[in-house]
């Protein structure tokens, strides 16, 4: 019974090392395809699980596990392995981006309808009740 628990306490010292190892190795992506890299703008700064990530700046989505950018086109969600010519001079490594954590559905839409729906909008057009004013 003590060979046991002498067993157990040494797989986890050596897994709690080789978890500060990578830790200090640098960024690590967990991706369902093994061997291909993530894109050359994507670094992240830690250990996490992500399918999507969202550009929100251009209102389009690139797909870590299909390689491919996720936009709509003509009001259609679309899968395409390059960006249309109206994004092509984006520089993705400059862009702002955001980590969908949570989330590995294949239809985005329903992601984006959920979470962006009011992203964009301001309060300009909302009309302000007026403080009262005190006459002297």
């Amino acid at each position: 019974m003590e060979s046991r628990n002498l067993y157990k306490s040494f797989v986890l010292f050596i897994t709690v090392i080789i978890l500060l190892f990578l830790a200090s190795c640098g960024p690590i992506v967990v991706s369902s395809r093994i061997g291909q890299p993530p894109p050359p703008w994507f670094y992240p700064n830690r250990l996490e699980v992500v399918r999507y990530v969202y550009f929100p700046e251009y209102s389009f989505y690139y797909d870590l596990s299909a390689r491919t950018y996720v936009y709509l086109d003509g009001g259609v969600w679309v899968r395409r392995n390059v960006l249309p010519p109206r994004y092509r001079n984006i520089d993705l490594s400059r862009a702002k981006y955001e980590r969908i954590r949570n989330y590995n559905d294949e239809n985005i839409r329903r992601y984006h309808e959920e979470h962006n729906a009011n992203r964009g909008r301001s309060n300009r057009t909302t009309p302000r009740s007026r403080s009262s004013k005190r006459s002297n």
